[in-house]
């Protein structure tokens, strides 16, 4: 792919018109053992597309299993974790090399993996088999295949490590899983057809969406009880916590709007309007800004969490799915199921009094069909490789 020297700026008024104008495009140089990648899964292509976001440029595409879905990052390791539904394993690839170094079996369709904090255990429920299967990642094995709900379709775990929360899809419950003794401690009912999860910073509390009642349960994690049930809107299809843990975004797919929790009180703080078929949220880690990807729409909107409304709705490719931010906070990354691509936005400070927006478009790269699924990767290399 030719690389870009211009972008374009775009507003409110220019998503109307057209392009306004350019400027030339300036990247950090953070050196040679600095590396950034984005990890793209492509569900259809049977690949993973690598990023290089220090020059926004294609770095290499990665063959893995059959289907892949989730993807995720280790924070204590450089290596990515890969979820194959079609062949149920998990590819491991080391991102100093971009290779494909083990691949771990797991059971009946599995979807989506979470990392413990510490680096050690990846948990994948799988769907297909009615379990979650523990992985040592150091070893690279399963340890435990533990037996919960019909349909399982994402296990996460605590942030202090101590329990996996694994919502089941098709018996409208939640297991509880002791992650230090690797056995169910509860089932609790719950609302009909749980899928996202989101725990908050210190464990206490899990709250889970549930897409056919259109509501989103409040967990005790310490008490392990139903706390309440939130009505949120039509079909909730993806929560986006707060760093903070004060608020949670809840993307409503078929009422076009989000819906706010504050987790401490359990109350819906309000719903906005926000774009045709929200389908994620993801929030900025200084708590400000929430991106919201419109599926319906092919656009992204940017909410402004402190005065509470959308300021910017940013087109981007067709079918606009995950979100992600570089470690700068300074790019978003949007992955278009449709159009096979990533668009890539620039978060900027105008520097003049009536230049347009702060947000702009820097550049779209291809990657593979219908990808799904995108996690950055930051880290230093000890030795900077030659």
């Amino acid at each position: 792919m030719r690389k870009l020297l211009f972008i374009v700026v775009l507003s409110p008024i220019a998503a109307a018109i057209g392009w306004l104008y350019f400027h030339e495009r300036q990247l950090t140089d953070y050196g040679p053992a600095y590396h950034e990648y984005a990890y793209i899964t492509n569900g259809k292509s049977n690949t993973v597309s690598v990023i290089d976001l220090r020059t926004f440029q294609p770095a290499k595409t990665i063959k893995v299993g059959s289907e892949p879905t989730g993807v995720a990052a280790n924070s204590k390791k450089n290596e990515i974790y890969v979820v194959n539904a079609g062949s149920s394993n998990i590819s491991v690839i080391d991102a100093e090399r971009n290779v494909v170094v083990a691949t771990i079996g797991v059971h009946g369709r599995p979807f989506f993996i979470d990392v413990s904090a510490d680096g050690r255990h990846g948990y994948v429920a799988n769907s297909g088999s009615a379990n979650v299967s523990v992985i040592d990642l150091e070893k690279r094995v399963v340890v435990e295949n533990i037996r919960v709900g019909a349909s399982p379709g994402l296990a996460r775990v605590s942030p202090d490590g101590e329990i996996v929360v694994v919502s089941n899809h098709g018996d409208s419950t939640i297991s509880l899983i002791d992650a230090q003794h690797l056995t169910v401690r509860n089932t609790i009912q719950v609302c009909q057809q749980p899928e996202d999860i989101a725990i908050l910073p210190d464990s206490n509390k899990a709250f889970v969406a549930c897409a056919a009642s259109a509501q989103v349960a409040s967990i005790d994690l310490k008490n392990d009880k139903l706390l309440a049930l939130l009505d949120v809107g039509k079909t909730p299809v993806h929560l986006a916590l707060k760093p903070d843990g004060g608020e949670l975004m809840v993307s409503n797919f078929d009422s076009d709007n989000i819906s706010i929790i504050e987790t401490r009180t359990d109350e819906v703080g309000g719903s906005y309007l926000i774009g045709t078929h929200p389908a994620r949220g993801l929030v900025t880690a200084d708590n400000s800004r929430l991106y919201v990807s419109n599926f319906g729409s092919n656009t992204v909107a940017v909410y402004d969490i402190d005065i509470g409304k959308m300021i910017a709705t940013l087109p981007v490719g067709s079918h606009p799915d995950g979100l992600a931010l570089s470690q700068s906070q300074n790019y978003l990354l949007v992955l278009n199921s449709g159009s096979g691509d990533v668009t890539v936005i620039q978060k900027r400070t105008p520097k003049k009094k009536f230049e347009p927006g702060e947000y702009s478009l820097l550049t779209m790269i291809p990657v593979g069909v219908q990808p799904n699924n995108i996690v950055v990767k930051s880290f230093v290399l000890a030795k900077p490789q030659k």
